[in-house]
């Protein structure tokens, strides 16, 4: 059954649950206290919600020393401006100080549509899993994102995540699972190659996965929610396995998951590896189904790659 609920919602939704019994819980936006992303808990826990406004840069300063105060504090901000415009607060506010600070970034990837390259976040896994120090992680579903909220509250460090706009379709059942930052979820195993996604791209590998079974190969799928630190073990077994990778991402094929993952093949067990992603140019305007489309971000296409792949 398709997912109504956007990832932000579930994230508000599990913060003022939690924020409710532990105190020191608080949440800053960035010109973003009456969105839908972050009302609720604005309303119902005024005390522990700070809108600062269109300043970036100050809603990260402003949330490392609340952490050095001994607050838990999330900063909620749209992903393209987050990432950009506050990157060297995040460097040194954040992770050089070693603050506490969980950063999620909004309506991230393509999600904005139709404002275009502007407000596409297709740079920032690149420049956050370069900071010494920074988690990186992206949430597939709602399940997974309820899941991860509740671990971030209990994790200390600082967090880069990156979540969408619009609703996704559910890859969980239920959100009845043990989410461990750094831990890799094989959603399907196989043995003739491994297809590894992360956020929304992680239903496409599914549905790709759904596809190759048809025409007879067996696909492993790897959700690598977390891109820093990543699960080295499950790629490396997963090269060893099925000798053939395939990532998809909505990210720029430079810096993201991709090379992430390309990173550890070579060094550790160099296999073929193929990246679906966006390419090195502007990214087009346009509903995010369009965008995949275009670029390739889509079951059929990956399919294409995956039989090419395999000589068939």
């Amino acid at each position: 059954m398709a997912n109504t609920i956007p990832n932000r919602q579930v994230i508000c939704e599990t913060l003022l649950e939690l924020a409710q019994e532990d105190r020191d819980i608080m949440v800053l936006a960035s010109d973003s206290r009456g969105s839908a992303a972050m009302a609720p808990f604005a309303k119902t826990l005024p005390d522990q919600f700070v809108e600062v406004g269109i300043a970036e840069q100050n809603i990260v300063g402003i949330s490392a020393g609340l952490a050095h105060s001994g607050k838990k504090p999330f900063v909620t901000s749209p992903a393209c401006f987050l990432s950009m415009r506050s990157i060297e607060q995040i460097k040194v506010d954040v992770a050089y100080s070693a603050t506490n600070v969980k950063l999620v970034g909004i309506s991230g990837g393509v999600s904005y549509g139709a404002l275009g390259m502007s407000h596409h976040s297709v740079q920032d896994l690149a420049v956050a899993r370069a900071i010494p120090g920074l988690a990186v992680i992206l949430p597939a579903d709602r399940h997974e994102t309820k899941r991860m909220t509740e671990a971030l509250v209990k994790h200390e460090g600082g967090v880069y995540v990156r979540i969408g706009r619009n609703p996704v379709e559910d890859v969980y059942e239920s959100d009845k699972y043990e989410f461990v930052i750094g831990k890799a979820v094989t959603m399907r195993d196989g043995s003739d190659l491994t297809l590894i996604a992360a956020g929304e791209t992680v239903r496409v590998a599914l549905d790709a996965e759904a596809l190759l079974k048809e025409a007879g190969v067996s696909c492993r799928v790897i959700n690598m929610h977390t891109i820093k630190p990543l699960d080295e073990e499950a790629i490396i077994r997963a090269a060893r396995e099925t000798g053939r990778i395939i990532t998809v991402e909505e990210h720029s094929i430079h810096g993201g998951l991709g090379a992430a993952v390309a990173e550890v093949v070579v060094q550790h067990c160099p296999v073929p590896v193929r990246i679906v992603g966006i390419p090195d140019e502007p990214a087009i305007a346009g509903k995010t189904a369009e965008v995949f489309a275009h670029y390739g971000i889509s079951a059929d296409n990956i399919k294409k790659l995956a039989l090419e792949l395999l000589g068939r």
